[in-house]
């Protein structure tokens, strides 16, 4: 049965007055690791998209998009790393924690839940659009930022600025059917890139992306898919001829599938991504290669990935946080 609304139970669990913590053992924060912003601007993005958040989710957003803004530099890069102590572990860059902020930011500057909110999203968003990265993956979760502010504000010309050169830094297919992707291996997250090729084509009218993004998006979730349900890239990466299927799994995969087809079927109609979105939903309950659910209802925790064993039944906010993502798209699948 799928869920009609996602669990914030654990994500609160984690979470203190600074940010979320990254690790926990079973569903109890390991808090001598500190935080990172690549968790706590995952935290921010899905307290954004939360339509009726209570006061809690509030509080939180406020609390996440402090620390998210707290590790900007002067010209918008980010630091990553938080101790304990308070102290910063690293210098600000252009990591995928760059682009995860700005992903959180643009989020929250187009659905923060008060004025001030969207506001001082929206400074910190353009302090940080300036920058490029050299990676592929940064580039891409800061165009899904880009694309957030766009959707509210279509002439922004930072957030166009930068979600055509995240496209760019994609480019284009291969020319073959059986390994159209832009690299010899499958990665990480790796939905996020045709999503961000279909939402460039949408929100600049580009008609070439969005081909190219449908069409990869298309052959991803091919890819992925074993005998009717998810069997998505491990840890290690998948490349041609790699076995299926392939261990550890991880949840932010199957979020990253799930945000994609949640936008390609939102833009095309195509019953093909309501069906991915369900596989994806369906993976975190039980329909996937070791047949075992992610999802803890107990705790309201995701687990931290699937083994040829079973599950991983450690708690962080990674997974849990790709659960929470996964499960808030079933409100667009179950009627209320």
């Amino acid at each position: 049965m799928i869920p009609r609304d996602a669990p914030f139970a654990h994500v609160q669990r984690l979470s203190d007055d600074v940010g979320i913590f990254e690790h926990a053992t079973g569903a109890v924060p390991e808090r001598h690791h500190g935080y990172c912003v690549d968790d706590v601007a995952r935290a921010l993005l899905v307290v954004g998209r939360e339509r009726e958040p209570d006061a809690e989710l509030c509080d939180l957003a406020v609390r996440y998009l402090d620390f998210v803004v707290c590790a900007q530099g002067p010209d918008g890069r980010s630091r990553n790393r938080l101790g304990l102590d308070r102290r910063w572990r690293d210098e600000p860059g252009l990591l995928d924690c760059w682009g995860r902020a700005l992903w959180a930011l643009g989020t929250t500057a187009a659905r923060g839940h008060s004025p001030a909110q969207r506001g001082r999203a929206r400074d910190h968003f353009a302090l940080a659009a300036g920058q490029r990265s050299p990676y592929v993956h940064a580039m891409a979760f800061a165009g899904l930022g880009a694309a957030e502010v766009l959707a509210v504000v279509p002439a922004d010309r930072r957030a166009r600025a930068l979600l055509a050169a995240a496209a760019a830094a994609i480019g284009h297919p291969g020319p073959g059917t059986s390994w159209p992707w832009p690299w010899p291996r499958l990665e990480y997250a790796n939905a996020a890139i045709p999503e961000v090729l279909v939402a460039a084509g949408e929100l600049l009218g580009d008609a070439r992306a969005l081909d190219d993004g449908l069409r990869l998006l298309r052959w991803l979730l091919d890819e992925q898919t074993l005998d009717g349900h998810l069997s998505v890239v491990p840890v290690g990466g998948r490349g041609p001829g790699d076995g299926r299927p392939g261990f550890d799994q991880q949840p932010i995969e199957v979020a990253a599938l799930a945000d994609a087809c949640a936008r390609a079927w939102r833009v095309t109609g195509d019953p093909r991504f309501a069906s991915g979105l369900e596989l994806a939903i369906g993976w975190f309950l039980g329909g996937n290669d070791a047949s075992c659910p992610l999802y803890d209802p107990q705790t309201h925790g995701g687990f931290d990935g699937l083994t040829r064993e079973g599950c991983n039944t450690n708690q962080g906010a990674e997974s849990t946080l790709a659960m929470v993502a996964t499960l808030q798209h079933a409100r667009d699948l179950v009627p209320r």
